[in-house]
């Protein structure tokens, strides 16, 4: 067998349930590339190295963000969670997207830590049937902690792989999961995967004004949103910077049709105001926003008069003069889960879908 033929793709999330699995089919003898699939939510593929040196692991990171966001922009088939997490279309889209890499490789098997029982939305037992079904995968995906818990895949009947040499894992707990990292030798025990942005509310109200007011969400939105302070006022959007990491973060962000707002002559946070097509800012928004982004630099509060805000669009820059608004003043909200959640219950119920 040469270096370039796998036997198998993997999921590789980098949670501890993800890498056993590998480990558990490598320990046949097969060949595993291992693909960490990333977005604005979750991912983290500046550790990719540092998983592939400590676990021995061949593994290439896989973006696929604009087909995430698209996927949860046009509501998912399945649904979210109780945040905005869309677990089993998640799972869906990962593996047809694994499909693709593994007949690029000429593999013949996905690979998959997933464990009846663990998650009570994607690892239920129907749950785990309904995702093979609709991804498209049955006739390739292995799972191999739980296999002895559910029906033999067509890859194990096909003996592509060693049924008896799988293990029977299930429920929530750690117990067997540490033994096999044990049996492995594995001296770095990462945490269980989790991670997902969606499945958190701080992240959630921060995400749920772009798909509500977008007409087309873009990854970068979402990564806008991870970034500094969010203000929405009648669906348009100004990202304030909390820091220098901030701003340094929202000017590889800007994007053409942007705004970026700076007070003149006193040390204050980038501001960004991203214009969605067909609704373009009008001169009391943008001034608006500047009198708001002012009110973020405390010495041109303390200065107490007018202050100049440049705004640069489209690589010119003008300036307006605005007085720092007050807390009282203000038109420019940071947006809240329970109103997101109270939005996404309306679609369920107009959608008559279950609470996930």
């Amino acid at each position: 067998m040469s270096d370039s033929n796998y036997d198998a793709v993997a999921l590789l999330s980098g949670g501890l349930d993800s890498i056993l699995a590998v480990k558990v089919v490598e320990e046949q003898g097969l060949k595993v590339k291992c693909l960490h699939f990333t977005s604005p939510f979750f991912g983290k593929p500046q550790k990719v190295s540092h998983m592939a040196r400590v676990h021995n692991l061949d593994i290439q990171a896989i973006d696929i963000g604009q087909d995430y966001v698209d996927m949860i922009a046009n509501r998912p088939k399945h649904g979210f969670g109780k945040i905005l997490n869309p677990c089993v279309d998640c799972k869906i889209l990962m593996l047809r997207k694994a499909r693709e890499r593994m007949e690029e490789l000429g593999a013949s098997m996905i690979i998959s830590g997933e464990v009846v029982g663990q998650r009570p939305m994607s690892q239920r037992r129907d749950a785990l049937n309904l995702i093979s079904r609709d991804a498209g995968v049955r006739d390739v995906l292995v799972r191999p902690l739980t296999a002895g818990r559910i029906d033999p895949s067509e890859a194990e009947e096909r003996g592509l792989i060693d049924r008896s040499r799988l293990r029977s894992i299930s429920g929530r707990g750690r117990k067997d999961q540490m033994a096999l990292a044990k049996h492995f030798g594995m001296t770095e025990i990462p945490t269980p995967a989790g991670g997902c942005m969606l499945a958190e509310t701080e992240s959630s109200r921060r995400y749920w004004p772009v798909l509500e007011y977008s007409p087309s969400p873009q990854t970068e939105d979402f990564y806008l949103a991870n970034t500094g302070r969010q203000f929405w006022r009648e669906g348009y959007w100004l990202a304030i910077g909390r820091n220098q990491g901030d701003n340094k973060r929202m000017e590889s962000l800007a994007r053409p049709g942007d705004l970026l707002f700076k007070v003149a002559g006193f040390p204050g946070p980038l501001s960004l105001g991203r214009q969605f097509e067909g609704k373009p800012w009008p001169q009391d928004i943008i001034e608006s926003a500047a009198a708001f982004a002012a009110r973020f630099s405390p010495k041109a509060r303390k200065h107490g008069g007018p202050v100049g805000v440049n705004v640069s669009f489209e690589g010119e820059t003008s300036q307006v003069t605005v007085t720092p608004l007050t807390l009282e003043q203000d038109l420019w909200l940071e947006p809240q889960w329970d109103d997101a959640k109270a939005a996404i219950q309306r679609e369920r119920q107009r959608n008559g879908q279950a609470e996930g």
